[in-house]
């Protein structure tokens, strides 16, 4: 059985940068070794949930731009799986969610660039989910809730995003983090330790700083799914890291 995780996947930097929290992806793939992998990407939107589906190997997607060269050369061939695929279909089915296949699409960075840390030789089957954003934290969980007994199944269920996420907010030249962020998350992870999700409904209310750490939701809703996702609700999750990149840009992960 593997665990459901929320993974901050940083700026597109990080797959080419040792530090730290790298060092940490990498660790967290040697503990984790999953047979295939179910992921949520704050970098793909769309109203209807879309479904990468495809046994052969995913294109690495470079959707950003103005970055160095080496960004653009950078592969992570990893394969996809239309028996994944049609697993979550099925029980996204069952829970009365729609989904449409999605037979081009590649991998963004939303997906590999954690990957290629965690695991690097791209052995382990890939299907990529897209998010709503403007789906409610509730509603985000449910999502989530179908895919229950993945992680008994050693699917690996992973919402990558990142809780504070504002381009106007980040310092470059920032050493250490900036208080509001750390509030930020404490309050969050506080709510999700106690499985508080009608708190964390009305985290825009609640949640200090909560309009300057989440001024759009996409990178904050896989956090929702990734919580609903997870079988074993009377173990409590685990903050495994909490880092910042720019003084605000979280590398919060947690354990489900």
């Amino acid at each position: 059985m593997v665990p459901a995780l929320f993974i901050g996947h940083g700026s597109p930097y990080l797959a080419v940068t040792q530090n730290d929290y790298s060092a940490f992806l990498k660790d967290l793939g040697k503990h984790i070794k999953p047979k295939a992998i179910v992921i949520f990407s704050a970098h793909w939107e769309s109203e209807t949930l879309a479904i990468t589906y495809t046994d052969d190997i995913l294109d690495t997607v470079y959707d950003y731009y103005g970055f160095p060269e080496e960004m653009y050369q950078i592969k992570y061939p990893a394969k996809g799986s239309k028996i994944v695929a049609e697993i979550v279909e099925d029980r996204f089915e069952k829970a009365g969610i729609a989904t449409r296949r999605e037979v081009e699409r590649g991998l963004d960075h939303g997906v590999w660039v954690a990957l290629k840390h965690m695991y690097p030789e791209a052995d382990i089957p890939v299907v990529a989910i897209s998010v709503n954003a403007f789906l409610s934290p509730k509603e985000q969980y449910k999502i989530g809730e179908a895919l229950k007994g993945l992680d008994e199944e050693d699917i690996l269920v992973i919402g990558s995003g990142t809780t504070v996420h504002n381009f106007q907010w980040m310092n470059p030249r920032a050493t250490s983090p900036v208080k509001e962020a750390v509030d930020f998350d404490n309050w969050i992870f506080e709510h999700v330790e106690k499985g508080d999700i009608d708190t964390l409904d009305q985290y825009r209310s609640l949640a200090p700083n909560a309009a300057l750490a989440v001024p759009r939701a996409e990178h904050f809703v896989p956090l929702f799914i990734a919580m609903g996702s997870a079988s074993n609700k009377t173990t409590k999750p685990n903050k495994i890291n909490q880092s910042y990149e720019f003084g605000t840009m979280s590398n919060m992960c947690i354990e489900f």
